[in-house]
């Protein structure tokens, strides 16, 4: 009768050379998440075939999580910022792709600037940022009392402003067409479309801190002897209050969804509608 080879002895020649991947398709090789759909595909050793597709597929996911929004990798503040810098002629900013449409698109040294043009665009500004500033206050978002008391708020220097020029003997008009038009589509907006609103209120604080810090220094210098307005002034450090809000603005934006974030993005061109048609007003 053959001999038997001792059980011990064949469980250890199993365990020495059987199921044991080859080197080039060992986990070490693959990613640990393809070698476990293998074993869970096939009993046996996984074939070269199934590896190459694996793989492929993989790639294809990587390259698509990825791809990103222009400006996404920063925060969705720099993709608004992206979207809204497209949309200035190249006059007023290097990355401007639109053409000059409008005389307040021009440049502002062209410009032909009136008293009675100015203060028709202040009146309807103070409407635009006492309307932000009164929803904001009262918050039909919850999210929205994050953007209160920024430093950021300009309603109550435009009032100190207005009065100056009441002081200097010029009649304050009843604000216009423009603004009021502009302050009724945001209260609209604010208490049915956050998304959109929230794109307003970015456009609005932002674009005056950069480009209308200019535009009011060069009409100052063509009408009011360099005056500066305080409009243009503010307590503390602007860019330090500006980024407290793109950070506030960030954070708010993190829970939307990317259909939310794309319909925010889609209001910019709006946002840019009522702003120039409150900004032509300087030259009427």
């Amino acid at each position: 009768m053959a001999s038997l080879t001792p059980i011990s002895q064949s469980q250890s020649l199993f365990n020495k050379n059987q199921f044991k991947l080859p080197p080039i398709l060992s986990s070490d090789f693959f990613p640990k998440k393809f070698s476990v759909s293998f074993l869970r595909m096939n009993s046996g050793v996984p074939t070269n075939a199934a590896a190459a597709a694996a793989g492929v597929v993989s790639a294809t996911t990587a390259e698509k999580a990825k791809k990103r929004y222009p400006g996404e990798a920063k925060g969705f503040v720099e993709e608004m910022r992206f979207v809204a810098m497209k949309l200035h002629t190249r006059d007023q900013a290097k990355e401007g792709e639109k053409e000059v449409k409008e005389p307040q698109e021009g440049p502002v040294a062209k410009w032909e600037p009136t008293v009675d043009g100015y203060l028709k665009f202040l009146v309807d500004s103070k409407l635009v940022y006492d309307t932000l500033e009164g929803i904001v206050e009262k918050a039909p978002f919850p999210f929205y009392a994050e953007f209160r008391n920024t430093g950021l708020e300009r309603s109550e220097k435009l009032a100190k402003d207005l009065e100056w020029f009441k002081k200097q003997g010029y009649a304050i008009p009843e604000p216009s067409a423009p603004g009021v038009t502009y302050a009724e589509y945001l209260k609209e907006l604010s208490e049915k479309d956050p998304q959109a609103f929230i794109c307003h209120f970015y456009n609005i604080y932002f674009a005056h801190s950069a480009g209308g810090r200019m535009i009011g220094k060069k009409v100052a210098e063509m009408i009011l002897d360099k005056k500066e307005l305080e409009f243009y002034k503010w307590d503390g450090e602007l860019p330090q209050l500006l980024q407290n809000v793109r950070e506030k603005l960030n954070k708010v934006a993190e829970s939307w969804t990317r259909g939310e974030k794309n319909h925010c993005l889609e209001e910019t061109e709006k946002s840019f509608k009522h702003s120039g048609e409150i900004l032509r007003l300087i030259l009427s």
